[in-house]
């Protein structure tokens, strides 16, 4: 993992917008408690079952949410994107690992520090709060995807998510000949696990998506989308 030193008058309120909003002197506090990390691509920050004595939000890239199952099997069971956050606030250890699924860069707080703002600042109480309900707003459209019975269909639902989700993040999308491309930021077998299939049956859907004109595969990290 590697870490960048928080430069003096490091402003939170420019790297997660939403915290423009907590008065001043929260602000102040918030600058000095920081710092921002960089992860490369695979770099693990926390594994499930963690004391994870840390908060913060992504502010670049993808940190992939992953479960490892009682027969060993590791399952990506969601994927954070700038402005998102992760650590668990009053509370105990972490139930997933937390893996940059390309190089991401983080603003971290230590937990206890953080939770003292919490206390002090209504404000600053309520953001954090409207991200949990977020999250629980993306879990319910996510089980919408997932209802699909075809794989097809949740596949088409992934790329909608990507295309409206994940708009901040850099590199992943592109046009060509007029049409929006879109690179998959992660593994096809990664993104088996995430709509419940399994990685041939992914591939086949990507196939039935081509072959019924909605997108073109230019590699297999890499679609150009005609329509869904």
């Amino acid at each position: 993992m590697a870490f960048v030193p928080k430069k003096t008058g490091t402003c939170v309120s420019s790297m997660i917008p939403e915290l423009a909003h907590v008065p001043e002197d929260i602000l102040a506090e918030l600058n000095q408690i920081c710092q921002v990390r960089k992860l490369d691509a695979g770099q693990v920050l926390t594994d499930a079952g963690d004391a994870f004595d840390t908060v913060g939000f992504v502010t670049d890239g993808i940190l992939r949410m992953q479960k490892t199952l009682p027969d060993g099997r590791q399952h990506v069971v969601g994927l954070l994107v700038p402005g998102d956050m992760f650590g668990r606030v009053f509370d105990g250890p972490m139930q997933f690992a937390l893996e940059a699924a390309i190089e991401s860069t983080l603003l971290t707080f230590r937990r206890g520090p953080f939770e003292a703002l919490l206390s002090r600042s209504p404000a600053l109480d309520r953001i954090i709060l409207l991200q949990f309900l977020t999250e629980i707003d993306r879990s319910r459209d996510w089980m919408i995807v997932l209802s699909n019975p075809r794989v097809r269909g949740r596949l088409a639902g992934f790329l909608l998510t990507l295309c409206s989700r994940f708009q901040t993040v850099e590199n992943l999308f592109g046009t060509m000949n007029g049409r929006l491309t879109v690179r998959i930021p992660i593994s096809r077998a990664d993104v088996a696990h995430l709509l419940g299939a399994r990685p041939e049956s992914i591939s086949r859907a990507f196939h039935a998506l081509a072959d019924d004109g909605l997108l073109e595969i230019i590699r297999p990290d890499l679609v150009a989308i005609d329509s869904l």
